[in-house]
């Protein structure tokens, strides 16, 4: 048996808005959460911190925060991710930690069979998600991500552009390849 590459977990990767009706096992949740805290931060500051929502009563109130409510209603696991801003050195550098974090555990999560959805929409809200979940000050949210098994024809193509269109060699301006 040819070894899954992560080139092609990465490209059949997609997000996943409709999930079924079957709670997210808490070995599976562990693996996600480990992903996430491997992920790479600068000075090792692992700036991230999780919330992990399987409550629908908690679920619903944080449907609340967002338009896209239904896909919040129907995921069996909602996990916020929040920036430490006790633990950060340089604001950019760690929400791009936070960003890689939340990558690391979407390809885990589709690696093991499940959908998932970054929500960033929510953050237009993210005072009354702060206040839903208990957070501390210190805390700015990052996203929601929305986990469960993925429903059947739930998938979505995605295209993506040429690498040419979207990289130059040396200097802009002048195309690679």
């Amino acid at each position: 048996m040819e070894p899954v590459l992560t080139i092609d977990i990465i490209r059949s990767r997609r997000s996943v808005r409709e999930f079924i009706d079957r709670p997210v096992e808490d070995d599976l949740i562990a693996n996600i959460l480990d992903a996430g805290r491997w992920a790479p931060s600068g000075l090792n500051n692992q700036p991230w911190r999780f919330v992990v929502v399987k409550d629908k009563e908690i679920a619903g109130l944080l449907a609340g925060c967002t338009r896209y409510s239904s896909i919040v209603h129907g995921a069996p696991l909602l996990i916020a991710v929040f920036l430490d801003q006790d633990v950060m050195y340089d604001h950019t550098k760690d929400v791009q930690a936070c960003g890689a974090a939340i990558q690391n555990m979407l390809l885990v999560a589709h690696d093991m069979g499940l959908g998932a959805v970054w929500l960033g929409e929510i953050l237009n809200q993210k005072d009354e998600v702060k206040d839903i979940l208990n957070a501390p000050g210190s805390l700015e949210l990052m996203a929601v991500v929305a986990i469960g098994y993925p429903a059947a024809g739930g998938s979505r193509s995605s295209g993506r552009r040429e690498i040419s269109e979207i990289t130059s060699n040396e200097r802009f301006g002048s195309p690679w390849n």
